[in-house]
């Protein structure tokens, strides 16, 4: 049995580089349109700043963990801790 080459290979290389630049051409155009709209496309911030003076109150009081004011907050101990950096330094015991 003999077998032909094809060029499958060759068409699916330039099929994925057409998909690419559609995509870049896309995402560009729609960073544009949210520049326009004064939008800088982040995402949405988690916890407000009334969160956040109640999360500071709480760690402040040192009577609840981070794992619970996070929990009440309705987000991660990781979020907590992007938005309150010095909440790491308060749950991590002192070394000596």
């Amino acid at each position: 049995m003999r077998r032909c080459k094809t060029t499958r290979s060759g068409s699916r290389s330039s099929l994925a580089e057409y998909f690419l630049d559609l995509n870049r051409e896309r995402t560009v155009e729609g960073l544009k349109a949210a520049l326009a709209r004064s939008r800088k496309g982040e995402r949405p911030r988690k916890l407000s700043e009334a969160d956040l003076e109640v999360g500071r109150a709480l760690l402040d009081t040192g009577s609840i963990t981070v794992a619970e004011i996070a929990r009440r907050l309705g987000v991660s101990r990781f979020t907590f801790y992007s938005y309150l950096p010095q909440a790491r330094a308060r749950s991590q015991p002192a070394r000596g």
